[in-house]
């Protein structure tokens, strides 16, 4: 019998229309071998072929989505079953609004996979519903509405290049603004709209939670204090419980009105305290910690040229 061989398998899932293609670009440029729309009850029979020492694969990428029919139903079963049989593999699923998503088909003239009326939105919704229950079962979880092809290959990049055998978990703690709508990539929110709002200071107004001035102003306050103080001894506590359970990566969103001030700097301070405590804190050790900002530059031009009193 021939010797199995380890490997790295991602399973690319997702709605229609949000990238999986570009993604299946940008791992074959990383050395995957990719199959596209391949029959869910066929993963565990490819499995098979690719743990085979003479196969010469070490990376693969599957692609699953709607336009299998009535094989796709199959996937959750297929998961579940490699899951059971201790197959190592990681699943990436790709999400955009609904209204970029209509864009986008408009845009490339194509018909929706189940849009039977011809109405794309009716598709798209269509979808949703029934890709919810995979949508629980990701590891990664990437919303491409905002995102030009350029970020999503860095974020791709990140993700798969950027681990290395000690990293367990990678965590990313970004801000982002209520008014540009909720994050549907985060594992965790976080509202801090109840911190004081250096917005109505003249002065900070145009200033972002990057700034000195900005940071400092919220991050003094005793209410910010206390808050930093709890939430970040609940995230020490129960990150590494994430670990335990599988979670290979964790999307934690702070949200404020407009992702400008107050939101920035808390992400920051927050990012700041989960790094140094992985020195003292083993549970923490294996965990990559970053910072990211959605809607800060967006929301900073649109302040520039928006009357204080509107």
């Amino acid at each position: 019998m021939a010797e199995k061989t380890k490997f790295d398998l991602k399973i690319v899932t997702g709605m229609s229309g949000a990238g999986k293609t570009q993604v299946m670009q940008i791992l074959e440029d990383l050395g995957f071998y990719c199959v596209d729309n391949l029959p869910p009850n066929l993963f565990v029979k490819f499995v098979e072929l690719a743990e085979q020492s003479n196969s010469g694969l070490q990376k693969v990428a599957l692609v699953a989505d709607v336009r299998g029919g009535k094989f796709f139903l199959d996937l959750i079963n297929v998961l579940e079953d490699m899951k059971a049989a201790d197959v190592d593999f990681e699943i990436i699923y790709l999400e955009a609004s609904d209204d970029v998503l209509v864009r986008r088909f408009k845009e490339t003239r194509r018909k929706h996979p189940l849009s039977h009326t011809g109405s794309v939105l009716s598709g798209i919704q269509e979808e949703r519903k029934r890709l919810q229950t995979i949508r629980g079962m990701a590891d990664i979880i990437i919303d491409t509405s905002d995102l030009k092809a350029s970020v999503l290959k860095e974020r791709i990049v990140e993700l798969v290049v950027g681990e290395s055998s000690q990293i367990k978990m990678s965590v990313v703690v970004y801000s982002f603004g209520f008014k540009y709508g909720m994050p549907i990539d985060a594992d965790l929110i976080m509202d801090v709209r109840f911190l004081p709002n250096p917005y109505y200071i003249e002065e900070m107004r145009i200033l972002t939670g990057l700034d000195a001035p900005v940071r400092d102003y919220v991050l003094e306050k005793e209410v910010t204090k206390n808050f930093l103080a709890k939430y970040s001894d609940l995230l020490i506590d129960i990150l590494p419980k994430y670990i335990e359970e599988g979670k290979k990566h964790l999307a934690i969103g702070i949200g404020c009105t407009g992702g400008q001030h107050r939101s920035v700097a808390i992400a920051n301070a927050l990012g700041i305290i989960l790094q140094n405590a992985k020195a003292t804190n083993p549970g923490l050790a294996s965990i990559e910690i970053r910072t990211d900002h959605r809607d800060v530059e967006k929301s900073r031009m649109k302040t520039k040229y928006k009357p204080l009193n509107d």
